[in-house]
């Protein structure tokens, strides 16, 4: 399994802070008009590292020493479909299960990860909404 490269400097992640503006929580995609059509956007919220559940500390332990994963769909591409990350390469993302506490399945929590180092993205409701993990606090 291709484990998905860091890159330490972070510029990616910079440039999306730049572009986007400060990474913050949106209780609403903002509506965007371009071409005659309506597209929505929304902003990625932030989470403090130590707000995770357990669960998604294991998982990122377990990204950081390359496994192994609980799932053969752990380190596969996450395609971004919905648009909510910022754009990138289409091999760009990777996805790793968190556990759920009593599902019968891999349940609806992830991380996804860029290349960039510490970009770490948690989505507690299946790619519904993701947070920027925050090292910081």
């Amino acid at each position: 399994m291709r484990i998905p490269p860091r890159i330490a400097t972070g510029i990616a992640l910079a440039a999306a802070l730049l572009v986007g503006g400060p990474v913050a929580a949106s209780a609403a995609p903002a509506q965007l008009t371009a071409h005659s059509s309506t597209v929505a956007v929304a902003a990625v919220g932030d989470i403090c590292q130590s707000k995770l559940p357990p669960e998604a500390h294991d998982t990122l332990d377990l990204i950081e020493a390359g496994g192994p994963y609980p799932y053969p769909q752990d380190g596969t591409v996450f395609q971004n479909r919905e648009g909510l990350l910022p754009q990138q390469s289409s091999d760009y993302y990777h996805e790793y299960t968190v556990e759920t506490p009593g599902s019968d399945d891999r349940g609806a929590r992830r991380i996804v990860t860029g290349e960039s180092d510490q970009e770490d993205y948690y989505t507690a409701d299946h790619y519904e909404s993701f947070d920027l993990v925050d090292y910081t606090c």
